[in-house]
């Protein structure tokens, strides 16, 4: 039987090259791995500054289309979600389970959805609505422009929290400078499909998130279990919100861990 394939729905304002060393240590593991780059990060090819930014049903969209060409390959697949990448990917799966491929006659299909420190919530509430509320006292953090892209208000606070495991000032923002316009609509449409009781669940907890809060991540896990009935298969680390920078060896790991479930 040949190994999974890992497809991973980034982060928002997270072009897909920024988990490029991710992938090619995947890879040097012996396992296929693509990251998609979603239609609601930045301004895409042939996008002009006029285009309506992307939902998160056309990042749903884009996430399915490429887990469905594997499938029609025969692949398993174990669809990685980061972040933002939580809500999409959760929205993605409906059709394209192993389940639902088997009792089609057909092979391949998403096997298990792996959620990396991820924005995830029950059917009806948005990513908005599934990350924690900004402090009421403070001045928002993220705000959309007149043409519907976030920006950050204070890139280095966001710096600081995104990239909390980077020893240095400087090397914070440098990778905070590698991101992105992120579409506003996205974090406001509600998620229709619960695809978490279509496949096992596993999630890589990151206890030093400044971005989703460890407490806030077993909130997370706890709703999956009452949602699904079963239990979540948890892993936890010593990491920032974005560990593939710092830490990719203990997320390689996990990969491999989640592969053999």
């Amino acid at each position: 039987m040949s190994k999974p394939y890992f497809l991973l729905a980034t982060g928002s304002f997270a072009p897909a090259y920024l988990y490029n060393n991710l992938v090619e240590q995947v890879k040097a593991r012996g396992y296929d791995m693509k990251t998609i780059q979603l239609a609601s990060v930045g301004l895409g090819p042939g996008q002009g500054r006029d285009t309506p930014p992307a939902t998160m049903y056309d990042d749903a969209a884009l996430i399915a289309q490429e887990a469905e060409a594997l499938a029609d390959e025969g692949r398993e697949i174990i669809l990685v979600a980061h972040s933002y990448g939580g809500m999409p990917a959760t929205e993605s799966t409906e059709g394209l389970s192993v389940q639902e491929w088997q009792k089609a006659g057909k092979k391949g299909g998403i096997v298990r959805l792996a959620y990396k420190t991820v924005a995830v919530a029950t059917p009806g509430h948005s990513t908005a609505e599934a990350l924690p509320a900004p402090p009421a006292d403070q001045p928002p953090k993220l705000v959309p422009d007149e043409k519907g892209w976030l920006h950050f208000t204070d890139v280095e606070h966001s710096a600081a929290a995104c990239f909390s495991d980077m020893p240095t000032k400087e090397e914070r923002m440098y990778y905070q400078e590698q991101f992105a316009l992120h579409s506003a609509v996205s974090f406001a449409n509600p998620l229709t499909h619960a695809g978490y009781k279509d496949v096992p669940v596993s999630y890589l907890v990151c206890e030093d998130d400044l971005v989703i809060p460890v407490d806030w991540q077993r909130k997370e896990i706890e709703m999956l279990e009452a949602e699904t009935g079963s239990k979540v298969d948890v892993t936890s680390i010593k990491a920032g919100h974005c560990p593939t920078i710092m830490h990719p060896d203990k997320v390689v790991d996990w990969f491999v861990h989640v592969a053999t479930q």
